[in-house]
């Protein structure tokens, strides 16, 4: 069943889509995988973690499509710690090293998706290794957001946080959210 992620994710969906907000794209992953979403927030999806491609596929479903179906609420961050989790498990099994470099940019986006200092340097670290320059980039685009900080400014509205003068204002910069 992980398979389906997989080809949907990397053969269906057009790189441009990963990362814009497109209320159409949104609907369209919660139609499809709302129920695959539950089973992997309630960790029922267990038996996928065998493979890279298969831990791999849960960890799109609960980093990425979270964002996606939850957006703007509070739950689009719900599973961020459990998809850390899986992807640090992965790391230490030497299970990435088994995907391409387009998979393993996936794999890593935990790390990069933390608000974590500590997980942010392993961030720099694993996409450096990687050797894709626009994803190190953008790793080090967010760590420096979170060494400023300690968090991300542009989460404090959705999670209920107040937001200090240098986070306003921070965020009235251009560029400064993702």
């Amino acid at each position: 069943m992980y398979d389906e992620i997989i080809t949907f994710w990397f053969e269906e969906v057009e790189e441009s889509q990963y990362w814009q907000k497109d209320e159409a794209f949104d609907q369209l992953i919660a139609q499809r995988f709302s129920a695959i979403h539950q089973q992997a927030s309630q960790g029922e999806l267990y038996g996928w973690r065998k493979s890279a491609e298969g831990r791999l596929a849960e960890i799109i479903v609960l980093d990425q499509f979270s964002r996606n179906i939850y957006r703007d609420s509070p739950q689009s961050f719900s599973n961020d710690a459990l998809a850390l989790g899986l992807a640090q498990e992965a790391i230490s099994l030497g299970l990435d090293k088994e995907l391409s470099a387009a998979m393993r940019g996936f794999l890593y986006l935990p790390f990069m998706h933390s608000e974590s200092a500590a997980i942010h340097h392993l961030a720099v670290a694993l996409y450096t290794e990687l050797g894709m320059k626009s994803n190190l980039q953008f790793e080090l685009r967010h760590k420096a957001i979170i060494d400023r900080f300690g968090r991300y400014p542009h989460r404090n509205d959705v999670l209920g946080r107040a937001s200090t003068a240098e986070e306003v204002a921070f965020l009235q910069e251009p560029g400064s959210s993702f």
